[in-house]
């Protein structure tokens, strides 16, 4: 089975039975990471031995397993199997796309009670004070950028290292996630992990920004990525969100609140403010993204297979 066949395979899983409802992986790896957080994380410590017990808890948590998956992707019958599968947990495309739908439904429904609570599922920020243009910004904006995280960026590292490549990406950003943040509790022992998604996430990020302009405005999202991508705080979002709102041809970001406190955060895009339908949109960037990429890889193999 070539690695086309093996990532098509992995998408048509994730589009017939979405993402498990019990029993996920990266559940179970998230136990395993608060406990060795527990053990290793002492805020009494300096920066130093904080950042140096971030990073071995990384490596702790992410060599093993991808040292068993590259193993055992040696054997050409169990890589048949088991790349699939591992690409399969390794993407979220369509759970990302029904949290935001699930979002969509409660605006529609004039539930904004009911709208910030699906919209506190896929947002660090506090949904509390939100109106309902701000959940229809927070919304796209975590498709965008989760469009890159929880699909491109796996199939990049699967196209790149195979089934260990996708591993080592998907844990690598579920400790960003956990650790990444920029607070007191973090700061030190999160730099590890803030660090390799940074470097991981580098050229998907950007191959993802190029998508959304290609399949979009490309011109306006084009000019929004190289104008406006660095005043974002994140050296990977930037590209992405702001390539994909200008590809929407929208508004995005604003002020929000963040444990307590309100951050000046600046808008980007353009001067149009989200409606319901654009969270449609949205979901379609992504979805028409994914076939971009999957026609690239039929040629690219097709082109292989004629030069072999």
């Amino acid at each position: 089975m070539n690695l086309t066949t093996m990532i098509i395979l992995a998408v048509l899983l994730d589009h017939w039975l979405g993402e498990t409802k019990k029993y996920h992986p990266l559940v179970y790896f998230g136990y395993a990471a608060n406990s060795i957080e527990k053990k290793l994380r002492q805020q009494k410590h300096s920066a130093l031995k904080q950042k140096t017990a971030g990073l071995i808890a990384l490596l702790l948590l992410i060599c093993p397993f991808t040292v068993v998956i590259y193993s055992l992707s040696q054997y050409s019958f169990i890589n048949n199997i088991i790349a699939p599968l591992i690409l399969y947990f390794c993407i979220a495309t369509n759970s990302l796309k029904q949290h935001a739908i699930n979002v969509l439904q409660a605006l529609e429904a004039d539930s904004l009670v009911s709208a910030k609570s699906q919209v506190a599922l896929i947002v660090s920020r506090e949904t509390d004070k939100m109106s309902s243009a701000d959940v229809r910004r927070a919304t796209i904006e975590s498709v965008l950028e989760n469009g890159a995280d929880a699909v491109f960026a796996p199939i990049f590292w699967f196209v790149i290292a195979g089934p260990a490549g996708a591993i080592f990406y998907r844990l690598s950003n579920t400790l960003d996630a956990m650790w990444g943040y920029k607070n007191q509790q973090y700061v030190h022992f999160g730099w590890a992990a803030a660090k390799f998604d940074d470097v991981l996430n580098w050229i998907p990020a950007r191959l993802t920004a190029l998508s959304y302009a290609l399949l979009g405005q490309t011109t306006l999202a084009m000019n929004c990525w190289k104008n406006q991508a660095h005043l974002l705080d994140s050296p990977n979002a930037g590209p992405v969100m702001t390539s994909g709102a200008g590809a929407l041809k929208i508004q995005l970001g604003g002020p929000a609140w963040y444990r307590g406190k309100l951050k000046d955060k600046v808008f980007f895009g353009t001067g149009i403010s989200p409606v319901n339908g654009d969270i449609i949109r949205a979901n379609a960037l992504i979805s028409y993204s994914l076939y971009l990429w999957i026609f690239i890889l039929i040629v690219l193999t097709y082109i292989g297979e004629i030069l072999a």
